[in-house]
């Protein structure tokens, strides 16, 4: 892994458990070398899982066992291109049905607080469609969905 540029991702005691399940549910996802902290520190203790290095998506990060002092927020999310609706759902569900939670226009939350996009690639192409009309209304159908109905946005696009 190259460790000269990555996202450093904070948790609260769980960055193993996280990488593990990128790993799991994301194509060119892996988990690499575990540290662990060779003394005590203010959230943990000697021989904690203190730093985790992983890939998700082919992006490298270092998952950060900081404590409980920062949260993840909709700031910062992965956006997560599919390219049909039985990976859209296959996605979505892995976070959602493993202590995820729903939010609006494709976005989720992992049970770490992370936000992902799940974006398939006709709902990205529909909205930029050169006809402004079948844009507005590919927009407008999107705006109404938590998970993204590609049949419904293509629909919205023909009009």
């Amino acid at each position: 892994m190259d460790i000269r540029h990555r996202i450093c991702l904070w948790y609260d005691g769980t960055a193993l458990d996280a990488a593990q399940f990128y790993a799991a549910t994301f194509a060119d996802s892996a988990v690499g070398a575990v540290y662990r902290a060779p003394a005590d520190y203010p959230s943990g203790r000697a021989g904690d899982v203190l730093t985790v290095e992983f890939t998700v998506l082919g992006i490298a990060c270092l998952g950060l066992n900081g404590g409980p002092a920062f949260r993840h927020s909709e700031a910062f999310s992965f956006q997560v291109v599919t390219e049909d609706q039985a990976e859209t759902d296959r996605l979505w569900h892995a976070i959602i049905d493993h202590g995820g939670q729903p939010s609006a226009c494709g976005w989720c939350k992992d049970r770490w607080g992370l936000s992902w996009q799940i974006t398939p690639r006709a709902l990205s192409e529909a909205i930029a469609d050169p006809d402004p009309a079948a844009a507005k209304r590919a927009f407008e159908a999107m705006m109404t969905m938590t998970k993204i109905d590609i049949a419904a946005v293509e629909a919205a696009r023909r009009g």
